[in-house]
């Protein structure tokens, strides 16, 4: 995924870039399992569906690899799919288009929230984006929904990846409660009521409290902001995902995405930065050659683009905070503080354990429902190498491995 992540590096999120595998039959029992639901992986910002992988190569779950397969094999056979939503699109729209994908039927993003929310040319049910629930009754040829038994009779795990944790997130508080504006017009999603649908919840380096990549990048650099600012520029810092991975605007999201007391919750943290050091910390120092020990700076192994932004000063500028040392304390918006300081080059480690002021704890090996059960900070492993990603940094398989036995074991 390197080339791919050089091709797109002229965007914020360039590395981003992805395809998503194709979605995975089902399959009978694992002979061990205390459960066999199936799993749904749910892929991150700027991530592409399986139409967007046919003939690359290249997916989104594993790089090279595959780790849909990786899993369904494990301890297996289990069923395990990957989904694709929109690459750009906020929290609320992935969860209608990942609930439609899922069961089966047509995208509906709700009357109300088009009304209010849509960007230009939005419509309440897109022209064929729909999904077959019964593959003999199929004739404009849609492509079939990944589990249409879905109910509480039938539950799933889902997984996610970056924006992909919130995403579920947004899917599991539409579920149960539906739309705060009331039915929105017919679609059944936004009518609640749908509990114990989801069994368990696993986001792996998601943006639960935002990413200050956003915020270093465009918030302080005065000059890309006015060559960039735009009414659709405006918007999609306000409306889309650009504005629910800050920190502000997660913390608005925080809000509303409620965690649920009927559904486990396990999350991952990912560390590839170090402390500033005088020498031998494994980071970068052909970028930083003199460090500080209040900042972080990334380790030699990250993905090279990220680099730029993940250390004490963005490259070239240094005279830009990046990542690493980026800070602030304005009135009404977050406070950014050390505590902030590392990350994975794309996620602040901080913000990955659990949406701030819902409860957590560290996972001790007995799982809690209605609380985030905190797998810990896997240290040397950026944003992709949690992907298996082609990268020097470590296999991601021990961590999907962990997480099998885990949900699979859940009673």
């Amino acid at each position: 995924m390197l080339q791919i992540a050089k091709a797109c590096a002229g965007a914020l999120y360039a590395a981003l870039c992805a395809a998503v595998l194709l979605p995975a039959p089902g399959l009978a029992a694992g002979a061990q399992a205390a459960n066999n639901h199936p799993v749904v992986l749910v892929h991150g910002f700027l991530g592409f569906g399986p139409d967007r992988a046919a003939g690359s190569g290249f997916l989104y779950w594993g790089g090279y690899n595959n780790i849909a397969d990786h899993m369904q094999r494990y301890k297996g056979p289990h069923a395990v799919y990957a989904a694709g939503v929109g690459a750009v699109s906020s929290n609320w729209d992935r969860a209608a288009e990942l609930y439609a994908q899922i069961k089966g039927g047509c995208v509906d993003y709700g009357a109300t929230h088009v009304a209010r929310h849509a960007y230009p040319g939005q419509l309440q049910k897109p022209v064929g984006k729909c999904w077959a629930a019964d593959p003999n009754n199929n004739p404009q040829d849609f492509p079939l929904a990944l589990y249409p038994q879905w109910d509480a009779a039938h539950p799933i795990h889902l997984i996610g990846h970056s924006q992909g944790g919130t995403t579920i997130r947004a899917l599991v508080q539409l579920l149960e409660h539906g739309s705060p504006d009331g039915d929105e017009g017919g679609g059944e999603l936004f009518r609640g009521g749908r509990i114990g649908w989801v069994r368990s919840v696993v986001t792996i380096s998601a943006p639960h409290n935002g990413t200050t990549l956003r915020d270093a990048v465009l918030d302080i650099l005065p000059q890309l902001r006015a060559t960039v600012r735009s009414p659709m520029s405006d918007f999609l810092d306000q409306q889309l995902a650009h504005w629910e991975m800050a920190p502000d605007g997660a913390r608005e999201f925080n809000r509303w995405a409620l965690t649920s007391p009927w559904v486990y919750y396990f999350s991952v943290g990912t560390l590839a930065t170090e402390a500033g050091a005088w020498c031998c910390n494994h980071t970068d120092r052909r970028l930083a050659p003199i460090q500080n020990a209040r900042f972080q700076y990334p380790r030699e192994d990250m993905i090279p683009y990220f680099k730029l932004y993940a250390g004490e000063w963005i490259v070239p500028s240094l005279a830009q905070p990046g990542m690493g040392s980026y800070t602030q304390s304005a009135p009404g918006r977050v406070r950014i503080d050390s505590d902030w300081f590392a990350s994975d080059g794309v996620v602040n480690t901080v913000s990955m354990r659990a949406p701030d002021g819902q409860p957590a704890r560290d996972y001790d090996g007995t799982a809690q429902r209605g609380v985030w059960n905190f797998l810990g900070n896997y240290r040397g492993y950026d944003h992709f190498d949690i992907l298996n990603w082609p990268n020097p940094g470590p296999s991601a398989d021990p961590v999907y491995d962990r997480i099998a036995d885990i949900i699979f074991g859940l009673e």
